[in-house]
Order: C-alpha cells, then sequence, then structure tokens
C-alpha cells in the first residue's frame, strides 16, 4: 500500500514542480519523496520510474494531441524510436534514481 501511495504522492508533485519551474525539478520532487517515504532502494527507484514515466507519458500524448501531431512527426524523422518510448524511458530513469537516492540517504 506504501509503494502505490508513493508512486501517487511522486506524481503529484513532480507535476506540480513542472508546472511552476523547470522540467529537471521534478528530479527534486521524486528525491524529496523517496526521502520522506524512505523504502528500500528498488522500491524507491520503482515507484519513481513508474510515477514519472507515466507523467512524462500522459504530458507527451496531451502536447502530441494539442499541436496535432506535428511535434511528433518532425522528431520521429530523428530518432529511429518512438518518441513516446524515449519519452517515458527518460524521464522513468531520471525519476527513479532520484527517488532511490532520496530513500537511500535518510539513515
Amino acid at each position: 500500500m506504501r509503494f502505490i501511495v508513493q508512486i501517487i504522492i511522486t506524481g503529484i508533485v513532480c507535476f506540480m514542480f513542472q508546472k511552476l519551474f523547470p522540467w529537471w525539478t521534478m528530479a527534486i520532487g521524486a528525491f524529496l519523496v523517496g526521502f520522506v517515504f524512505s523504502n528500500s532502494g528498488f522500491k524507491s527507484f520503482l515507484s519513481g520510474f513508474i510515477a514519472i514515466g507515466v507523467l512524462w507519458l500522459g504530458l507527451a500524448l496531451y502536447v502530441d494531441n494539442a499541436t496535432h501531431s506535428i511535434l511528433t512527426e518532425k522528431i520521429s524523422q530523428l530518432f529511429p524510436l518512438n518518441l513516446f518510448v524515449l519519452t517515458t524511458l527518460i524521464g522513468g530513469l531520471v525519476g527513479g534514481f532520484a527517488s532511490m537516492t532520496g530513500a537511500l540517504l535518510k539513515p
């Protein structure tokens, strides 16, 4: 239950941070939530990865829908991977490592 609550709170905190500040502040939010919950390293990494990955996937889909896929088509010509998979993976890794770092720093 704590794991699911950590995922939800990480998603909410990081969404608010990204609306107010630059994109990289979501790592600070994931770090703080990981520090407060202090689960094991793997659980914290997984919760941060899932929360930020789903958050960035949702935001990418929202931007794609709002721009009528103009940006997605241009970016997909540059990268051979699917843009949504790449976005989810990068966001998930940053959020996962930030959350794990916060959890492992607590004594």
